[in-house]
């Protein structure tokens, strides 16, 4: 198989083609046509492609082989090679015909907005799962695309062990390949994916979880290494970061409070990719909190936000807890616009990621959440139960603790999962220990030694 004409060259110059038409979904309109247009400039600068001119078309109807007009898209490719472009990248998913048809009436080649999007995501994915599972997108969508991307497939080659027969067409030798390749990275991927469950699965059991979601480019990476003070990608650009990251954000809590920087959310995401995308989020399925994370200075900060609900619906994770986080208020022009944003939102942050106080602020209030979402437990632990003793102290955050002469009584707040994995319910103080009434007075001592 020749790969090579399915890679986009680095440094290559596109020209932009849009419609406006209620046919294609994101562009009912002049403006959603325009916002998409915007992502799709950024989308070519995060793979280092220039762009040029961009023409956008209004279309009642839309032609089923080219999408526009024979005469518009003459024009186009003549402007085009006027400005050296060497492809042609429309803005919304292609169909293999249409790829086909375009690049023979025009002479340059055609990508899709999807295509991009691939190119992107294999270019930035970097654990085992998210390369296999983009893969496998990458496959899937390049299938019915054979003949319009690749150009070697007029040979023929002669069938297996049969000497001057009729032979088999490269395209179709070519085509059952990419499908056993399909279903031998499915099976790679269920082992992976297995083998990462049970990761999560010992992760959940010994800490809380928190996971940052939202539109790309909206500062995820960047609040992460604030919150977390540690060193993860932050670039300004589309998709960044791809696989899930898994940072401590407060140590001296107990259990440890992870927080997961997760890959952004994008409008009008092909349905090729939809699949690996929801993959890659898998991470954030199992937090507990969902921090939603929206760039407050982007003036489709609103589409941003209903495309990231949108998407937690399609996961299935929108009815868990969050706390939407409105970021870059530095670079935020008008102060009226985080007003209303918060008054639209009641208990939201309007923050920037490079404000210490900012930070400050949201790590605490992360930390009580988690804090009240925990359970109170009275324990009576015999001084001979050293292990006991030890488990506490590593997996409790202990409120109130005092010595008594056999043994401590301690008040303690963690999640009820940790706690049943702790195997230490024989030591719950209730009403019926012989200690129950000593443990009442030592904490009405303390309650008012400290008033």
């Amino acid at each position: 198989m020749h790969d090579n004409d399915f890679k986009i060259g680095f440094n290559s110059k596109a020209t932009l083609v849009s419609v406006i038409s209620p046919a294609i979904e994101g562009h009912n309109n002049e403006n959603e046509s325009k916002r998409s247009l915007t992502e799709l400039h950024e989308l070519l600068r995060t793979l280092g492609i220039k762009s040029q001119s961009e023409f956008i078309q209004k279309r009642t109807h839309i032609e089923a082989g080219t999408v526009l007009g024979t005469g518009k898209l003459l024009e186009i490719a003549e402007v085009a090679r006027n400005e050296d472009s060497d492809i042609l990248v429309f803005d919304f998913e292609l169909s293999a015909s249409q790829v086909r048809n375009i690049r023979e009436l025009t002479g340059m080649t055609a990508f899709d907005r999807c295509h991009i999007i691939l190119e992107i995501f294999a270019s930035h994915a970097k654990t085992r799962d998210a390369k296999i599972q983009i893969e496998i997108s990458r496959l899937q969508y390049l299938l019915p695309r054979l003949t319009g991307l690749w150009t070697h497939f007029s040979r023929q080659r002669g069938g297996v062990g049969v000497q001057g027969g009729e032979g088999e067409k490269q395209i179709e030798l070519d085509r059952r390949m990419i499908q056993e390749k399909i279903e031998f990275l499915k099976k790679e991927l269920d082992s992976v994916m297995k083998s990462r469950h049970e990761q999560k699965k010992r992760r959940k059991d010994r800490a809380v979880i928190a996971a940052l979601v939202g539109y790309t480019n909206a500062g995820k990476s960047s609040l992460m290494n604030r919150l977390c003070k540690v060193s993860v990608l932050e670039e300004n650009k589309l998709f960044a970061t791809l696989d899930p990251t898994h940072r401590t954000l407060n140590p001296d809590t107990h259990p440890p409070m992870i927080l997961i920087d997760t890959v952004g959310f994008l409008s009008n995401l092909p349905n090729t990719l939809i699949e690996g995308f929801k993959t890659t989020l898998e991470s954030a399925m199992d937090a507990d909190l969902l921090i939603v994370v929206c760039d407050i200075s982007d003036p489709n900060y609103k589409k941003h936000l209903e495309v990231t609900h949108k998407v937690l619906g399609e996961l299935g994770i929108d009815e868990k807890d969050q706390m939407i986080v409105f970021n870059k208020k530095d670079l935020l022009q008008d102060p009226f616009v985080a007003k209303l944003a918060q008054r639209t939102h009641p208990g939201s942050f309007v923050i920037s990621s490079f404000d210490e106080n900012d930070v400050i602020n949201l790590r605490r209030h992360i930390a009580q959440y988690f804090l009240k979402k925990q359970t109170s437990y009275d324990l009576f632990v015999p001084y001979s139960e050293g292990r006991v003793h030890s488990t506490i102290l590593k997996n409790s955050n202990v409120i109130n603790s005092s010595h008594h002469e056999t043994g401590t009584f301690y008040r303690i707040k963690t999640p009820e999962a940790i706690f049943n994995q702790l195997g230490i319910h024989q030591f719950i103080l209730s009403p019926q220990h012989p200690r129950f009434k000593d443990w009442e007075e030592l904490l009405a001592m303390n309650k008012s030694s400290i008033s």
